[in-house]
Parts: structure tokens; sequence; C-alpha cells
């Protein structure tokens, strides 16, 4: 810890934050008396679900300091907001005393970009009117009352009018604005992302939302508890009209909880209020599913099981260890093989057991691909049983779908694109649909085939601004990745990435065909996108240059925030896949080294010199 912020001393930049570690040093200090004698016996105690290394280090606002000047008011105000004082009290006494009773600080959050800027604002001519300030910066981002993360396109600029009156002969702030104002290094440092699931028929889907990584200064729970607390809640409103959550309605946490405990076994306890009560087994099994995945990356060692217990705390509604929580969630199958077009030909390789294992021998693979020789690809897609496969032609004039495990002759094209390179490269969701993009300039269709064999329909792409240059389906079905080009107001072409909710007739409720809505940006903070791929938890993996920087490959929430984290020495790649098996290596195309591979905790190696288009099943 900072020695100077641990006196309370006041850092560069004005802050007037305090951080207090007592808990935390007093546990260094137990640490070293166990050096002289360890105990050997004694009670097993519960630990926290989500005790980190950091777990007691708080960060303290400071007061008003009395007869404080208006600009003192505002700037210690701005800097308490950051605190973690219970109920954000230490803020309060900055605001005016109807203020500070009707502020809502968990109504929502604006992120700006650098920092929050403050200028003198007296409004009207009076001289003798109340000082006021203006609050300024620029908004990359709000986030909502479900802790949603919604980022801005273009970063538009954000403006607050704070009035001061004086009570009690002091000066405070009488219209803070609503919820919160961050900057963005603080939010990153306040706040973490993390996923909550629900289900879309019977596969889980990630929802992300952000949590505060310490205590939440209103609820006074742990980062682990807030996210259960999410998860009752229900879904975000863009993921809603999809999925479902099999809690029923009215299903909360039993007041009074803080925090959520594991024992020795590693069991996760949910005490939950009596709507749960009678639940029927098959469905409180998955209501414990949707629990085990949402807290699986939270816990500080791993959860073995969840049980969702009572109201009275001691008698189980049900559990679901960590192997019947997968059986459940419906996730596609770990790939048994990775693709890629090799002089025109889809190839396959072996994916070894074992991470750091050697790769198979690259192979052609088999059915009427193996005999049509005349049929050069461009692309491909292969679906999640890895049985079928999507390909389009090298003119990209034709997609067929073709079985790669029965021989035969070549099938009849499925879709014709009627201009040169067309057609995008392929993809299956989960449901076995297959969706291809024609990029037909005068006539622009995003095309869905049903289960692969059914007949093509077109897809309406709802507030589309632009052409589809390439996609890529979620496994679940749900959400779909597009990379869009449209001509800026310079002139240049530029690719955006874009993330559309799949509304389906038979999900939905409604009649109807197939449709993609609300699209959001996926990659706001890129200038320019050049490959995407699908990644482990819910997250994109993207190729892409931030302004007036270099190409780089790194991973994305699919709300468009910045996971942590991208590719090493990734600078030369211009195609990327990714496994949902976070044990599978990424793969990338380089035009100096063709396929390589980038095994968990190794370096890039190269597998395949003349491959090209990576692929996994998809």
């Amino acid at each position: 810890m900072n020695a100077k912020a641990a006196r309370g001393a006041e850092p560069r930049g004005g802050r007037v934050l305090r951080a207090r570690g007592v808990l935390a040093l007093g546990g260094v200090g137990l640490l070293l008396a166990g050096c002289a004698s360890m105990p050997d016996h004694g009670e097993v105690k519960q630990v926290s679900a989500s005790q980190g290394a950091d777990s007691e280090v708080r960060v303290y606002g400071v007061p008003p300091a009395p007869k404080a000047g208006p600009r003192e008011i505002v700037d210690g105000f701005l800097e308490a907001m950051t605190s973690d004082d219970p109920q954000l009290a230490t803020a309060r006494q900055y605001l005016s005393k109807e203020a500070a009773q009707t502020w809502k600080p968990n109504a929502s959050i604006t992120v700006l970009a650098s920092g929050r800027d403050v200028s003198s604002d007296k409004q009207g001519k009076d001289p003798d009117a109340p000082p006021g300030f203006k609050l300024y910066g620029t908004r990359v981002a709000t986030v909502d009352e479900r802790s949603t993360y919604h980022p801005e396109v273009g970063r538009k600029p954000y403006e607050r009018h704070l009035q001061l009156v004086k009570e009690d002969n002091e000066w405070r702030i009488d219209s803070p604005p609503d919820g919160l104002v961050l900057s963005e290094s603080d939010f990153q440092r306040i706040f973490m992302p993390v996923n909550k699931y629900y289900f879309a028929s019977d596969t889980l889907v990630a929802d992300p939302v952000y949590v505060r990584q310490r205590t939440d200064p209103d609820s006074r729970m742990d980062r682990m508890t807030q996210t259960v607390k999410s998860l009752l809640d229900g879904p975000s409103k863009w993921l809603g009209p999809v999925v479902t959550s099999t809690f029923p309605s009215g299903t909360t946490l039993l007041d009074g909880t803080k925090t959520l405990s594991y024992d020795a076994q590693d069991t996760l306890r949910v005490p939950l209020n009596d709507k749960a009560d009678n639940v029927a087994g098959p469905q409180c099994e998955r209501m414990a599913t949707q629990l085990m995945y949402t807290v699986r990356d939270l816990a500080s060692s791993r959860v073995a099981r969840v049980e969702l217990v009572r109201p009275d705390k001691k008698s189980v509604i049900c559990g679901v260890t960590e192997a019947v929580a997968t059986g459940i969630a419906g996730r596609v199958a770990s790939p048994t093989h990775q693709y890629f077009i090799d002089g025109g030909r889809l190839t396959k390789i072996t994916l070894p057991s074992d991470p750091e294992g050697t790769p198979g021998a690259a192979t052609p693979v088999g059915g009427p691909l193996a005999t049509a020789q005349q049929l050069k690809l461009a692309s491909a897609a292969v679906a999640y049983e890895e049985k079928r496969a999507a390909v389009v032609g090298q003119e990209g004039h034709h997609l067929y779908v073709v079985s790669l495990t029965q021989a035969g002759p070549l099938p009849d094209p499925v879709i014709d694109s009627r201009v040169k390179d067309g057609l995008s490269a392929p993809s299956w969701d989960g449901r076995g649909d297959v969706w291809v993009a024609d990029r037909d300039p005068q006539n622009p269709v995003l095309w869905r085939i049903p289960a692969g064999t059914g007949t093509p329909q077109k897809v309406d792409v709802v507030g589309l601004d632009g052409r589809i240059e390439a996609l890529k389906a979620s496994s679940d079905g749900v959400r779909m990745a597009l990379l869009v080009s449209r001509v800026g107001k310079d002139g240049a072409k530029k690719n955006e990435l874009l993330i559309g909710r799949v509304e389906r007739p038979e999900g939905s409720g409604t009649a109807g065909p197939v449709s993609v809505r609300e699209l959001r940006p996926a990659a706001p903070q890129m200038a320019d996108v050049t490959a995407m791929s699908w990644a482990p938890r819910g997250r994109l993996l993207v190729v892409g240059r931030e302004s007036g920087g270099v190409s780089q490959a790194r991973y994305m929430q699919a709300d468009g925030s910045m996971a942590a984290g991208s590719l090493p020495g990734a600078t030369g790649v211009t195609a990327v896949a990714a496994s949902e098996d976070e044990k599978k290596p990424v793969v990338a195309y380089s035009e100096d080294d063709g396929i390589v591979w980038l095994p968990p905790g190794s370096q890039w190696r190269t597998v395949a010199a003349g491959g090209r288009a990576p692929v996994y099943p998809g």
C-alpha cells in the first residue's frame, strides 16, 4: 500500500481520499505470528466466497472542511463519489439537506473519458446570485439501474450544472448529477465486469453486468452477493426479450444477506425468500445451474456445488454439482478438430487433449468435398457436431451445405450471389442454422438456412446502416456479431463491429420471420475492425486498431466494454478463431506464417504454413 495514501496524505491532482487497510494489515500480522506457531486444532469456519487479497481495503472520503469555498465543495463531492463510505455518507455531506435525501447514486453511472472537468458556470447576471459550476467531459458509456453497460458511439459531450446554496452558513450543492459521474480510470478501479446467465430454450446465455469490486456502499453486499442479486433481478433490457430466468417471479435473496459463503466441501449455499420453497426438482436444478455459472468465475476457489436454501437457512430446496450443471447448461461440445483452407480445400487438424500437446497432421475433410476436386473454396464453416460444413466457392458466388461423413456428389448450391465475392464466410449457430451475408451492392441480404437444410430465409436487420461484410453467430443462437462497412463523412470506408439480438417467433411468442434487432456497438474503441470471433465466457476476440494505433487482437465484452488482456505479438494477424473451451488454442492467420496457434499460457507457433481462413466449429 502507498504510504502517503495510508497516512491520509493528499495525492497529486487534489484527491482527498484516504485508503484504510487495517484488517488486511492485521492479516499480515497473523501470518507472521503463524510462522512461530501454526495452530493444529480449532473449528472450521465458513469463508466468504468472493474474498480476495484486497477484500478488506477500503477508500473513504474526507468530509467538507468548515467554511470551505464553493470550488472546494464541488471538488470534494466529486472525489467522495469514488469512496466506499456506507450509503456514500461523506459525499452526501457536500449536498444540501434536501439533495442529500433525494440523491440516488445507484440510479446510473456516467463514465467520462479522461476525467471530470469543472468550470465556473454562474447563471444569470445578478452578482449576488449563488455560485454555480459546470461539470463536463467526454462521455464514453453509461451504466443503467440494472448494472448494464451501454457504450457511447462517437464519445458524446457531457454537461451538468451544479448549483450551490448556503445552509447554516456553509456552501452546499443543491443540484447533484443523476447517479454517479466517474472518470474511466475510476470506473475500472471501482467496478468489474461479471456474467450472469439465463436460458434461451435449453442453453445458458451470458448477460454481462458491472458490480463493485468491493462492498457496495448502499447495500453493503460483497461482489458475489451483488452479482447473485442482479441475477435474481432478471436479465438486462437488451437480452430480456430472448431469454428467461427459471427463478419464480419475486424470488430474492433472504433479507439481510450481505455475503455468501461456501463450506469446507466447496459448497456455496444461497438463502432465498419463500417464493422458491415449492419449486419442483427439474426447475430447481435449472435455477441452481444459473447460479453455478454466474458465481464460478467470482469465487476465490472452485465451487463444487451450489445449494438453494430455504428462509430457515437450514433446509435445502435443491442443489447441483459442477458436473450436473454442465449437463443442464446445454453448452456446445468442445471441438475435436480445428479447420482451415489449404490450397482451396477444407482441411482439419486433430486437437490434442493436452493444451501443450502436439496437434495431429493436417488432412482434407471427407464427404463430397474430398472428391469435388474442381471446387476451390473461399471460406467455410463447420457445424458444432462436426458432421456438416457450409462452404463458399472461390469466386464467392455459391454457398453449399455438405456432409463431412458421407461420400457422394456435390449438392446443388443453397444460395447464389450475382456478384464476385458476393457471399461472406458462413456461420453456424448452436441450433443448427446457417447464416451468410450476400454483399451484392445492389441487393445486400442476410440469409438464414434453417437447420442447414431448409428453404433460405431473408432476415430483417432492423436499423442497419451500411453493408454486412462478415458475421459470426453465437453458439446460443440469440446474438449475432456483424462486421458492417460504411462510408464516413470524410469519404473513407471503415468497418464497425455491431452485435444484434436474434429474435425468433418461437422464442418471443410473436408471429413473423426471424429478425436481428437493437444493434449496438461491440468495439467502439476501435477505429477499424478487420476480423472477429466469439470467445469463452460470452466475449468477443476482435482484430482491429484504435485511432492512430496499430492493429491488435484483444478481447471485448459483448456489451462493448473492454475486457482485460490482448493477444501478445498479434500485430500481423488478419483472421482469428477462438473456441468456447478455454483450454483450446486461439488460432489465427498471419500472412507471414500461415495458420498459427496460441495455446493457453504459451507462445505462438506455426501449424500450417500454407493455410488460411482458420475456423473452429460454429
